[in-house]
């Protein structure tokens, strides 16, 4: 080969591993911006739930409804829970796999 096509190779080469590069960035930004919407969608659930349960406790007098209203409400915050601490552990093995297959 000659020198000039050495060149052109090596040349085409460092292009491929800056869009690599490029790319990988993108997508761990991609990643973090995902996990800040998560971590955003999860903090207003929370307040959400907090503030119902607060209604509940300053508006309804009859305690029985106030109690079976206020499991009811804790149920569905545990449910919640559970789904997310799932969707957590699926979304980080998910994304564990996928960097580690693109770095081999």
């Amino acid at each position: 080969m000659s020198d000039e096509q050495n060149w052109s190779d090596i040349s085409n080469d460092i292009a491929n591993v800056a869009k690599k590069i490029k790319s990988r960035i993108d997508e761990e930004d991609l990643v973090e911006d995902l996990k800040d919407t998560f971590k955003n969608t999860i903090e207003n659930t929370s307040q959400l739930i907090n503030n119902i349960i607060q209604t509940v406790e300053t508006t309804v007098t009859d305690e029985e409804i106030k109690k079976e209203t206020k499991e009811v409400v804790l149920n569905i915050n545990s449910e919640l829970k559970n789904l997310l601490n799932e969707t957590k552990g699926k979304i980080s093995d998910l994304l564990d796999t996928d960097f580690s297959s693109e770095e081999e």
